[in-house]
């Protein structure tokens, strides 16, 4: 069974064609990182406007690499929840008027069950149930997952997603965007034990997680060393604070995640999202996973990020349980998993 996936939930515009949710026969992503370096992050009207003029080419492209047509895709998957409004309806306006115009049954995806499903891709064997840990710009979840289609939120962000952080500590330091593979290479070069970062924790939900405060600590101590004291914003400087950083970052990631395999033994892990491309984080969460016994399952960098290979092959289970959306489908910027 061959699926169409699109994804258009930010600034990425992408197509793919995903044959039994395991084979990737096409993935085509048209980033728009340039468009918005300019100014430092996501602009959503701009993002939406740049979706509507790439989306044909980009699901075209999928087509063509696939080397099929519509006539053989049995199904199209979209994402529709959750994410930039204005960009989300972008892509799903385009995928329910192919699905009207093709007779194709039209599949909803949320994102981050995609984000998860990018796992599918590259470990034949990954089945559930298992542990997931989604970690990106605009989401730090952490869930149970027990079949292909049923998620249990554990625990999630409540202010500032671990990518939004590392995205404005990044800025503060005079890094270009997107931030994270810049902060990723600094953090390597730094002292992580030289600035006293931490997060804090959200009372009475032990799961979950908060980012605000230590984003404003970076921004605090880099305004009162420049500013206040003069000092110059060196190489030295910024290695230190990245690593500082990242360090506090993810072991407020990880002991999330170390308490719940304490107490939930026999669960292998899914590391998943756009931050999940960190080598920081990749490194903590092994550790840990082997710690409990856990096999730990990451997707490769290619597939870290926003693409279309990870929504149609969610959709593709998606399918199989029945899930459907008409002509009414709608968007939604926020949704449970």
């Amino acid at each position: 069974m061959k699926i169409l996936g699109i994804e258009s939930s930010c600034d990425e515009t992408a197509a793919s064609v995903v044959e039994d949710g395991r084979k990737m026969l096409s993935n085509v992503v048209a980033s728009q990182i340039d468009i918005h370096a300019v100014y430092g992050g996501v602009v959503p009207e701009i993002a939406s406007r740049a979706h509507t003029e790439a989306i044909w080419g980009v699901v075209e492209n999928a087509l063509l690499q696939a080397e099929c047509g519509m006539d053989d895709i049995d199904a199209i998957a979209v994402t529709n929840a959750p994410g930039l409004i204005g960009a989300l309806l972008t892509g799903l306006s385009f995928a329910k008027g192919l699905a009207f115009a093709t007779g194709k049954p039209l599949v909803p995806v949320h994102h981050i069950r995609g984000h998860v499903a990018a796992n599918y891709l590259v470990h034949e064997e990954l089945k559930p149930p298992f542990v997931a840990l989604v970690v990106s710009g605009g989401h730090t979840s952490l869930m149970r997952v027990d079949d292909y289609t049923e998620y249990s939120l554990i625990g999630h962000a409540r202010d500032d997603a671990a990518g939004e952080a590392f995205d404005k500590c990044a800025r503060v330091l005079g890094l270009p965007y997107p931030g994270g593979a810049a902060m990723d290479r600094l953090a390597a070069l730094g002292d992580k034990n030289k600035y006293k970062f931490t997060a804090g924790s959200v009372d009475g939900a032990e799961y979950d997680f908060t980012f605000s405060g230590l984003k404003t600590s970076v921004i605090n101590l880099v305004h009162q060393e420049t500013t206040q004291r003069g000092r110059v914003m060196d190489d030295e400087f910024r290695a230190d604070v990245a690593a500082s950083f990242t360090s506090a970052l993810i072991k407020t990631i990880n002991t999330r995640l170390e308490l719940l395999l304490s107490r939930e033994g026999g669960l292998n892990v899914v590391l998943a999202g756009g931050v999940a491309a960190n080598s920081h984080l990749r490194a903590a969460v092994a550790a840990t996973a082997e710690k409990y016994g856990a096999k730990l399952y990451l997707p490769p960098l290619k597939l870290c990020g926003d693409n279309a290979a990870m929504i149609a092959s969610q959709g593709y289970f998606e399918y199989l349980k029945g899930t459907r959306g008409g002509t009414d489908l709608n968007a939604f910027a926020t949704k449970g998993v």
